[in-house]
């Protein structure tokens, strides 16, 4: 699949990570007219943090 931009959203606070997916549904609103045709979605964490991460590829809508 071919895409023109990606848009990364992280996330380590839990309060943070909770709001994540309201988050991704705003930007997915205000951005109607790009098509996601590919994601990533990665944990990673320490003693004291927890990072999600979530990447979209993205191109304009034909």
């Amino acid at each position: 699949m071919t895409f023109t931009g990606v848009k990364v959203f992280s996330a380590t606070k839990a309060r943070d990570r909770e709001e994540l997916g309201e988050t991704i549904t705003r930007w997915l609103r205000a951005n109607a007219d790009l098509e996601v045709v590919d994601k990533v979605v990665s944990q990673s964490s320490d003693d004291e943090f927890h990072c999600l991460s979530i990447v979209f590829f993205y191109r304009q809508k034909a």
